[in-house]
């Protein structure tokens, strides 16, 4: 057994002890989107640094903390605050949080990003749909040798998006009226933004958006076994798409504009979970 595994264990076996119910629904909060806890209930806030082998988040928008809770009626927990590859954290560890909430029992993963449009006809606002991804540029965080106590060595990735969940969120937001997007997520490593040339190649590549975090978070949740549900916040347009310049205050504030419709979606998406 990995001293890698052996953390996991620890780790787990650490955070049993500060909740009382298993969550149902794992809800990662992009930038500018960590508001949503808000609308929890009987809540149980663990800061990172309170929990053992954890990373710690650097990045403005990302608060650091766990929040056990009920939302919708349902018991969640949710990550307020991820970790990325560009702050320097290694793969294992960014996907660190994921693997500790299969192994306290969570079989379904909830994952929000901001994101910048690569398609002409998305705009800032929109909510997206993550029907698939491109992540060949990046290091995969299965990467290593595989740990068969959580998954096999070559996982299927051709559902990683769960269409059955895709569809229920499709219409959660019929519902509310909310008009949302589906499309293909492309992902960069960053911190620096993606040159126009980039964006280009990714446009040819059939990307509709692109962002920096979600998809090693997806990758290894796939391997696990768990269901994954991705929504896109739009925030800006890519480089390149308009001519200006490009900056992270922008993508909070972004956000933070469409943080009503935002987790009135997620309500209503948590509360119809299969």
């Amino acid at each position: 057994m990995s001293d890698y595994y052996n953390m996991l264990r620890q780790t787990a076996d650490h955070m049993r002890q500060k909740i009382h119910k298993t969550p149902y629904i794992a809800i990662v909060l992009g930038s500018g989107l960590g508001n949503l806890a808000n609308y929890m209930s009987n809540t149980i806030e663990i800061p990172y640094e309170d929990i053992p082998n954890f990373p710690r988040t650097t990045v403005t928008g990302h608060e650091g903390k766990l929040i056990f809770g009920e939302l919708s009626g349902r018991n969640i927990v949710a990550m307020k605050g991820r970790f990325h590859y560009y702050e320097g954290w290694s793969m294992e560890q960014v996907v660190f949080p994921i693997r500790i909430f299969k192994l306290l029992g969570v079989n379904n993963l909830f994952l929000t990003n901001a994101a910048g449009a690569v398609n002409t006809q998305f705009k800032p606002g929109d909510l997206m749909l993550i029907k698939d991804h491109i992540g060949l540029f990046a290091e995969n965080p299965l990467r290593g040798e595989n740990i068969d106590e959580l998954g096999p060595r070559f996982p299927d990735m051709s559902n990683i998006y769960d269409r059955e969940l895709l569809e229920m969120a499709a219409e959660c937001a019929m519902r509310l009226r909310v008009d949302i997007r589906r499309g293909i997520y492309a992902y960069t490593k960053g911190p620096s933004f993606e040159t126009p040339s980039e964006i280009r190649a990714l446009k040819y590549f059939g990307a509709d958006a692109v962002g920096m975090s979600t998809v090693p978070e997806a990758v290894a949740a796939r391997h696990m076994g768990m269901r994954v549900l991705g929504i896109s916040c739009i925030t800006n347009m890519a480089a390149g798409v308009l001519e200006q310049t490009l900056n992270h205050e922008e993508v909070i504030e972004a956000g933070k504009k469409v943080e009503g419709k935002f987790s009135a979606l997620v309500e209503e998406i948590v509360k119809s979970w299969p």
